[in-house]
């Protein structure tokens, strides 16, 4: 007889939400078991939104963010939130970006304060940008250009699944583009994008609700009223036949390999897209795990091997057209040909045969354990409800992922995989050394 699956239950992080006039959407979830706040703003802008003959920008101006504000000379935000004790940072995906502070909760005034000055308006100079533009380029050079696997497989492998310029392009940016960005640009990119109505900000912790609700209206109420622009339709056609290249790697010590499928819309059909989220554990989270115990522990012919949904990893934090993906690296003078093979064969066990007797609930209580860890922290708490109320409206979904996972059946499972066909895949291989 089949082992029962245990109900994974909900969490219950309260959820305050509310608007204020300048269009800023507000969600506070307080915690008060430690004096400690997290605080994330989140503009609906990332890599498919930047403009062409701009590649990079939305990174590029992440970076400008940080360099002065209206009320604050450069290094001022770096300087009055570390001296409160707290920690800080910013990162670009592909549908937003984002800017977040861990503090302790008698700080929340002065990150409240930052956030809303820049929210005014960034110090946009030409020192500034290209001092920025210098960075951003030595990233590049340091993660992509002299790093082995650099841009594998998130900046390789969406020009060979999609056409068009917002999927297909590279997020980080050519150097051309970068070195002719303009403060011009910066400020329209600024003025489109970086509107009150365009944000999130979302404050989890020890805080009480009535005293953050005024000390945000004072701080963020007088910011000038932008409405957010008109998202633009990146939606393109799924795949018909299959699409493979390769490209060589000179840093690369193994060859690798890796994979990609369109999967449903994770915002509107988010019942159809979960058990792909499911499925990707299925097939390599831990050694029990369907790819892993084949590619890797009997057939050696991949010394590893992993799974996940969208480009950036985190399968809750994007929009559609997004991708199962898989990839694996290659013991020396590995065949590629024959790991898609292997991959396939899985596939089609896996939608014919079904799941092993515990397989399914031991991957739903592993991924239950990853949600709740991440979000237990007050800052991840609060940069995945600023996430799900900036995509969805739905701040208060958090608590429902863990369930949800865990209500995802069998047959669901199986059905995914039985999509996951070759004329539908994409793929790029990486040639170790630079050559055959």
């Amino acid at each position: 007889m089949p082992t029962r699956r245990a109900r994974i239950p909900a969490t219950k992080y309260p959820v305050e939400r509310f608007t204020l006039g300048n269009g800023l959407r507000v969600v506070l979830t307080p915690d008060r078991s430690a004096p400690v706040i997290g605080v994330a703003v989140v503009y609906d802008v990332g890599i498919r939104s930047e403009p062409e003959g701009r590649t990079g920008f939305a990174h590029l101006f992440e970076h400008l963010m940080f360099q002065g504000s209206e009320n604050l000379e450069k290094l001022a935000h770096f300087r009055h939130v570390q001296g409160s004790g707290g920690t800080f940072n910013g990162s670009t995906h592909l549908d937003y970006t984002d800017y977040f502070e861990t503090l302790p909760s008698n700080a929340l005034e002065r990150a409240l304060f930052l956030e809303a000055d820049r929210m005014r308006g960034p110090r946009l100079t030409e020192e500034n940008l290209r001092n920025q533009v210098d960075v951003v380029k030595e990233e590049i050079r340091v993660n992509v250009l002299n790093r082995p696997y650099g841009g594998f497989p998130w900046l390789t492998l969406p020009p060979v699944m999609f056409d068009t310029f917002p999927n297909a392009h590279d997020g980080y940016g050519s150097f051309d583009d970068l070195e002719s960005a303009t403060v011009a640009d910066a400020a329209d990119f600024f003025r489109r994008y970086y509107a009150s109505g365009n944000a999130v900000l979302a404050v989890s912790g020890d805080i009480d609700v009535a005293e953050a609700t005024t000390l945000i209206e004072r701080h963020f109420g007088d910011v000038s009223a932008r409405p957010a622009p008109e998202r633009p339709d990146f939606a393109e056609p799924d795949l018909t036949a299959e699409r493979r290249t390769s490209y060589p790697d000179k840093l690369a010590p193994l060859p690798a390999v890796a994979s990609a499928w369109r999967v449903p819309d994770p915002v509107t059909d988010f019942t159809g897209y979960l058990p792909y989220v499911v499925l990707a554990e299925v097939l390599t989270d831990g050694d029990a795990s369907r790819l892993v115990e084949r590619l890797v522990q009997r057939d050696r012919s991949v010394t590893s091997v992993g799974g996940y949904l969208g480009f950036m990893g985190d399968p809750f934090d994007v929009r559609d057209p997004t991708a199962l993906l898989l990839q694996s690296h290659l013991p020396p003078g590995g065949d590629v040909d024959k790991v898609l093979r292997t991959v396939d064969e899985e596939l089609d066990r896996l939608a014919t045969d079904g799941l092993t007797d515990g397989e399914l609930a031991r991957t739903q209580a592993r991924m239950a354990t990853h949600l709740l860890r991440d979000t237990d922290a007050v800052l991840g708490r609060a940069l995945r409800m600023a996430v799900l109320e900036q995509q969805r409206g739905e701040p208060g979904l958090l608590n429902e992922l863990p369930r949800l996972v865990g209500e995802v059946t069998e047959e669901q499972v199986r059905a995914a995989a039985a999509t996951l066909r070759p004329e539908r895949r994409a793929s790029i291989e990486v040639i170790a050394g630079g050559g055959r």
